[in-house]
């Protein structure tokens, strides 16, 4: 008994040093929320989810729970009396070691039970210092009294101090059992299972200890806390308040009432709160930190930016208000010195989730994919239940096209947060994508409320502004998410303190007017493939033309046309600040500047925030209004933007004449200019194709013949009743017949299953096979070779009607892909062409198609193609049938460009309205439905009446040529 006696004694000794050293940095170890950023998309024009989102990365900042300095209770560590037995037998106190009880006392203030022995108190994080001889000691002293409730509970508070959480809390319910009226036993057996989410038992052992001391504030502020934890703010704020009635000098539970009453909407008390705890404490590092918070959702960066430094002065060691200066410096552009200060947290405390899941934000926004996957796996690696890291993790595998991953991370966030917009908002964008609509209904109504929910109270909304035309929401709330949106811009670029620019009034006398058109889609990418040329054929005589590219070189000759053609090119790529960006375009005295982002990835806006020219327009490369009080127009057209939706839109119309839409594909594909047919049962011009820059070669080598064809058609000029009218349109075919020896090489090309076959010395390429020269895949150079494409090539019948699509699935909703089923129905001998894009919502298409009593075999999906042959393998359908919900805008000027008739059905939205544009300026009014039943009549007519399909294919082919549509130089002049 005495070697245990003076073993607890050692062990004594050992804690009086260790505590002396570590108190204040122990008090001020907590757990601490931080919500994270959304999350980019994979759309042609990629953007980043919200708030996980991608957006650009801001983050929503939690607020960090007061520190453990007050609010944990503390561990009781047992210092023994020495007893020893004298000469004569009897039993006497000896006095303790000189110093220790003193100096244990100023540290942590002593508390006398009653006990055999005396006692002192100290948290549970203190006991950290105490090592396996302290351990061992316990464990004697209990197995010498089994029944001994203070060694059971000091062991607990080493157990948890190793990280031993099930076996701490083991030997506290141990304590409890023995004493059940052992109030510290308790509070820190309530404080250990706080620690592991065990919320429920937590709640009861807090309650035991207030049945033992109805009046200890700091269990009051405990219970709280948990109460905080489960989601019951109501009961928190009610808990909260009694521990300051209990204790009104109490910082601590001010602050924490504050996260309260913030979390219930209530900001104006919460700040009240917070600035309570600063004059009871000025140097309260967690209210700094938290009325931060507060100041930078205000929208006053610069306050909550001194506030953090305030805070980091009182305690630089404190990772929170590190994590917190971070995403402020993220969401000002400053990303190296956001990563400074995550890693700084990290070092601080390496457990910080939080951290890690906003680091990886910011590495995910610096382009460094790998890194921030690396980041949110080692968040959730630390929490399994951290929602937030969850949801970002899922917007790295969206990015990435990881589909199913996305889902199953989404799923997961929200079974650990089922109130969580961000993750639920992006979840539905995933199944939109792979075309998964079950409980699609109930899906968009949640959404709606969202939404609806967050334009109401003045949040940024969890839906992207991309992503709204796909969902269905008003008009206003479209406009909303966008507007709320370009604020964020405005907020940006506040901390930059820049006066306004000053432009002049009118042009000089003799002065041309200088353009800049700012992107960061100048290389390969759908908007370069549709203007490369604009920067070169506008009129130098009138306009002077600059290009400020928001992306580096990516050394495609897209690239390279628009900086060559372009009178001046600028890369700002590496231009980190906007400041510095907006300076530059202002000193070249813009007067028109051109926002070809708008919200897609790679936008700077903040730029255009700035108003460095006296005219900002949006144009060509973001579907929909910018919301912003910075754009003052948008180039559109009649037909897109009719002035009854005017309402639609922060912008004024600037009108283009014929359409806003632009293609350059009569100088990226000059061999679809022309094309022959190799014959085939019924002549048909799309079942075998053959092209060339050069068609010559061939047509020297066989056979050829011109075959007119007498199309007689009659259309109702009142839909309903005669009469009608007569139209006679002769269709000329160029037709080539292969030699009666063809070899079973170039049928085996026609099949798709060889690469190239000898005709007569000419050689013929199919058009399914790789190209040896990869500028020609892409479109960067006009194909060399002699092309032979087929409907062998891609598994399409050759007697069929071909009905395609090639847009993105996204682009798909219920009620189109149901007009798409009556179409089939109605037109036995015919077929669906779609594209697997992505693949994974192949499968949910079929499955669609199944059970509306349809055979698989209808829909016939290829894989995406490169620019190229996706564009050529075209001519192969015989109708398009385009995507009410959003159009194929890029993917509608291909199929048009390839002589395919395209079906639309304009709706309200500038991004459903596309198509008809391009069909009106086309000259083919007559593919533009006014209703759903319209639609399918249409389709159902050019897929029955074969007189009227040749007529409509023929106008097609022929209007490509001649109509403005794809008339570069007639756009720009």
């Amino acid at each position: 008994m005495v070697t245990t006696i003076q073993g607890l004694v050692q062990a004594m000794h050992r804690f009086q040093t260790c505590w002396s050293s570590h108190a204040v940095l122990l008090a001020r170890s907590s757990a601490i929320q931080m919500t994270n950023t959304h999350d980019a998309d994979s759309d042609d024009r990629s953007d980043q989810d919200l708030r996980s989102p991608a957006r650009a990365a801001s983050p929503s900042i939690g607020e960090r729970t007061a520190p453990l300095r007050l609010w944990l209770s503390p561990c009781t560590v047992v210092l023994p009396l020495l007893v020893t037995d004298d000469a004569r037998g009897s039993r006497r106190r000896q006095p303790r070691p000189s110093g220790v009880f003193r100096a244990l006392k100023m540290a942590a203030g002593a508390r006398y039970l009653c006990w055999p022995m005396a006692v002192m108190d100290f948290r549970v994080h203190s006991c950290q210092c105490l090592d396996s001889a302290d351990q061992a000691c316990y464990l004697k002293a209990i197995e010498t009294c089994p029944t001994f409730a203070v060694a059971w509970s000091n062991l607990g508070c080493v157990f948890n101090a190793q990280g031993e959480v099930w076996l701490a809390i083991h030997h506290f319910e141990k304590a409890v059992a023995l004493d059940p009226h052992f109030l510290d036993a308790y509070i820190n057996l309530g404080n250990v299972l706080k620690e592991a989410r065990i919320f429920d038992r937590a709640v009861a052992a807090y309650l035991r200890a207030l049945s033992l001391s109805a009046s200890n504030a700091i269990v009051h502020g405990n219970l709280a806390c948990v109460y905080y934890e489960q989601g019951l703010i109501d009961l928190a704020i009610d808990t909260y308040r009694r521990a300051i009635e209990l204790q009104p000098n109490f910082p601590d539970a001010y602050c924490n009432l504050a996260n309260a009453l913030k979390e219930k909407g209530l900001v104006a008390e919460s700040e009240k709160c917070y600035h309570t705890a600063l004059r009871l404490m000025p140097n309260h590092a967690d209210s700094l930190n938290n009325l931060a918070n507060i100041k930078r959702e205000q929208g006053l960066v610069e306050e909550a930016t001194r506030l953090y430094l305030k805070a980091l002065e009182v305690l630089p060691e404190f990772a929170a208000a590190h994590s917190n200066l971070a995403s402020v410096l993220q969401q000002q552009g400053r990303l190296a010195d956001a990563l400074r200060h995550y890693r700084e947290a990290i070092r601080i405390s390496p457990a910080f989730a939080d951290a890690y899941s906003n680091m990886g934000n910011t590495l995910k926004e610096l382009g460094d994919v790998q890194g921030a996957l690396q980041c949110y796996q080692r968040a959730i690696a630390i929490n399994p239940a951290f929602a937030d890291a969850h949801s970002n993790l899922a917007s790295i595998h969206k990015d990435s096209g990881n589909i199913p991953e996305a889902i199953q991370s989404y799923r997961t966030a929200l079974k650990l947060k089922p109130d969580f917009p961000d993750a639920f908002c992006n979840l539905a964008h995933c199944l939109q994508i792979i075309c998964d609509w079950s409980d699609y209904d109930a899906r968009m109504q949640k959404l709606v409320a969202i939404v609806k929910e967050q334009i109401e109270k003045g949040r940024l909304p969890s839906v992207h502004p991309h992503h709204s035309m796909l969902y269905p929401l008003s008009h206003s709330q479209r406009k909303a998410i966008a507007a709320k949106h370009a604020n964020l811009c405005i907020e940006k670029i506040q901390v930059l303190h820049k006066p306004p620019y000053v432009h002049p009034l009118e042009l000089g006398k003799g002065e041309r007017l200088r353009i800049g058109y700012v992107s960061s889609d100048f290389g390969n990418h759908p908007t370069s493939h549709l203007m490369q040329s604009v920067p070169g054929m506008h009129d130098r005589s009138r306009v002077e033309i600059f290009c400020y590219a928001l992306s580096v070189d990516d050394g495609t000759s897209f690239r390279s046309k628009i900086s060559k053609e372009s009178e001046h090119f600028t890369d700002v790529s590496t231009v980190p600040c906007v400041g510095t960006v907006a300076d530059m375009i202002h000193k070249d005295r813009i007067h028109i500047l051109v926002n070809m982002n708008g919200y897609t990835k790679g936008a700077r806006n903040e730029i255009f925030a700035l108003r460095p020219a006296p005219i900002q327009v949006m144009w060509l490369g973001y579907p929909g209004t910018s919301g912003a009080s910075f754009m003052d127009y948008i180039i559109t057209d009649k037909l897109t933007s009719p002035l009854e939706l005017a309402d639609q839109y922060t912008e004024k119309f600037a009108y283009m004449a014929d359409t806003f839409f632009v293609g350059d594909h009569k100088q990226m594909f000059p061999h679809l200019i022309e094309r022959v047919i190799i014959n085939n049962p019924d002549v048909k011009d799309n079942v075998s194709v053959v092209n060339a820059t050069d068609l010559t070669p061939i047509i020297e080598k066989v056979d050829v013949k011109k075959i007119k064809e007498v199309a007689v058609v009659s259309s109702p000029l009142v839909t309903s009743t005669p009469p009608t009218v007569t139209t006679v349109v002769e269709v000329v075919k160029t037709v080539i017949d292969l030699p009666p020896t063809t070899s079973a090489n170039l049928k085996q090309v026609l099949a798709g299953k060889e690469e190239a076959a000898d005709v007569d010395g000419v050689v013929l390429q199919s058009g399914a096979a790789a190209t040896a020269n990869p500028k020609e895949a892409t479109g960067e150079e006009a194909p060399s070779n002699i092309l032979v494409t087929t409907r062998q090539q891609y598994g399409l019948p050759e007697n069929a009607i071909v009905y395609c699509n090639f847009n993105q699935l996204y682009k798909i909703d219920p009620d189109t892909l149901c007009m798409w089923i009556n179409i089939l129905k109605a037109v036995p001998n015919s077929v669906l062409w779609l594209l697997r894009f992505p693949a994974v919502g192949e499968q949910q298409v079929l499955s669609q198609i199944e059970a509306a009593g349809l055979d698989r075999s209808r829909v016939v999906f290829s894989n995406v193609a490169a620019k190229e042959e996706h564009v050529r393998r075209g001519q192969l359908a015989d109708v398009c049938l385009d995507t009410p919900l959003c159009n194929g805008h890029t993917t509608g000027m291909d199929v048009l460009w390839a002589g395919t008739p395209m079906v639309t059905l304009p709706l309200e939205t500038l991004a459903s309205r596309v198509a008809s544009s391009q069909l009106h300026c086309l000259g083919c009014p007559e593919l533009i439905a006014k209703s759903r039943q319209d639609y399918e009549r249409i389709a159902i007519r050019l897929g029955r009446d074969n007189q009227y399909l040749k007529l409509i294919r023929a106008k097609v082919w022929q209007q490509k040529n001649e109509s403005p549509l794809f008339d570069v130089k007639h756009y720009t002049s």
